[in-house]
């Protein structure tokens, strides 16, 4: 990730200053600290009656080419789980409803330092999964036969839903 040399405020060169218990880019002009905070960003794990997810296959970097869930970075305006159903509209075609909160994790990211991944879980969902967007491909998976998948958040919130979820929730078509 590149860093920031200049202000995003006044535009003067930035130095290192220790400030609120830590070493951080300080502007001396503007007498503030620039802070780097971690991106939001969202995916979703849809699972359908089958309990196969839903994957799409990325024809961007970083990873292109790799298996992921639909999602990704969050617009001003829009609440993660606006952004959520956005991205899996955009990516797959599909219209869907958000059942629960999966997890909340952290990344490094080739292009930020952090990124700060919300993980929701649809099981309600209309469409037919089709590749649009940023995918070539959208594909159903079972647990058994899934890719090598793009990002270790991605990875980690399938676990998730697989051991977590699915040992309070047995049966996939139950709708609450």
């Amino acid at each position: 990730m590149k860093e920031k040399n200049f202000c995003p405020y006044c535009g003067l060169g930035l130095t290192e200053k220790f400030t609120e218990g830590r070493m951080r880019q300080y502007c001396s002009a503007c007498a503030l600290p620039v802070y780097e905070n971690p991106v939001p960003a969202t995916s979703v794990v849809v699972a359908d009656e089958y309990d196969r997810i839903l994957l799409v296959k990325r024809n961007i970097e970083p990873k292109t080419g790799w298996w992921c869930l639909p999602g990704g970075f969050l617009e001003t305006g829009e609440s993660p789980e606006q952004g959520a159903l956005r991205e899996l509209r955009e990516e797959t075609g599909i219209s869907g409803k958000i059942d629960m909160l999966l997890g909340v994790l952290t990344n490094e990211g080739r292009f930020y330092k952090a990124i700060l991944m919300i993980g929701f879980l649809v099981r309600s969902f209309s469409g037919t999964a089709r590749a649009g967007d940023d995918a070539d491909d959208a594909a159903w998976f079972d647990k058994d036969r899934l890719p090598e998948i793009a990002f270790n958040s991605h990875r980690s919130l399938i676990r998730i839903y697989y051991a977590g979820y699915r040992q309070n929730n047995p049966n996939p078509a139950y709708s609450p």
